[in-house]
């Protein structure tokens, strides 16, 4: 059986919709703690798929957060192994971090539902399955595209939202394993968020209730076209 294994820093903030669709492709999911477990215990590069997923910290708060340096560490490693790996707003950031890019502050919040505007690469790519379809953004920060990566998608808040490298490297900013079904757990545990940035949890619950039907289609056929696109990365392999 294949393994994925993904690095959580938030209990609701989990692998959402791409979770069922791993299962459904054998895969057997496994989550690390980023904040408590020993991830120097475990052989992170030994699993078929890494995910790092979201968080409320930046990617260069580790003089505040020190269990930074060891996911930092864990990702480094990953991209050395040229195995799959996906990175999912701080997951992405702290791939463009490692990957030698900036990451700061937009000095605003972008939280909410929107589409995506993909470029030309990002058309061609996984992403556009989701041409017509708003996405969960939930962020402050912005990641540079790294070098050698290819842009692949923006907003006009954060024209950086998604960039790949090769087949098995895919970073997204926004949040598209949300599952719109699942908004509550969201809305309570960013609470103090959302007041703060003077957003109305009501009006994010309405757009979610509205995108239930089509969201979870368009982000299980996009990642469904990237785990196709590294198959048959992996077969052209195959001597």
């Amino acid at each position: 059986m294949k393994t994925a294994i993904a690095l959580r820093h938030l209990h609701f903030e989990d692998l959402g919709t791409l979770e069922p669709l791993l299962a459904a492709r054998g895969y057997a999911v496994r989550y690390l703690d980023a904040t408590t477990d020993d991830l120097h215990a475990v052989d992170t590069t030994a699993a078929d798929l890494l995910v790092v997923l979201g968080g409320p910290i930046g990617a260069f708060d580790n003089h505040i957060y020190p269990f930074i340096h060891d996911e930092l560490a864990v990702i480094r490693q990953r991209l050395q192994s040229r195995r799959p790996l996906l990175g999912i707003c701080l997951g992405a950031q702290l791939i463009a971090r490692a990957l030698g890019a900036g990451v700061a502050s937009m000095g605003i919040k972008e939280i909410g539902f929107a589409r995506l505007v993909l470029t030309p690469e990002g058309e061609a790519s996984p992403l556009a399955a989701l041409a017509h379809m708003p996405v969960l953004h939930w962020h402050g920060d912005r990641f540079d595209i790294p070098e050698g990566a290819t842009r692949l998608a923006g907003t006009p808040t954060c024209a950086n939202q998604a960039f790949r490298m090769g087949r098995h490297v895919l970073a997204l900013q926004c949040h598209l394993e949300a599952d719109p079904r699942q908004i509550e757990r969201w809305l309570v545990g960013h609470a103090c968020e959302l007041a703060q940035a003077g957003i109305d949890p009501r009006a994010l619950r309405a757009e979610a209730q509205a995108l239930q039907p089509g969201l979870p289609l368009a982000a299980r056929a996009a990642f469904t076209a990237w785990l196709d696109g590294i198959k048959a990365g992996l077969q052209e392999e195959t001597p």
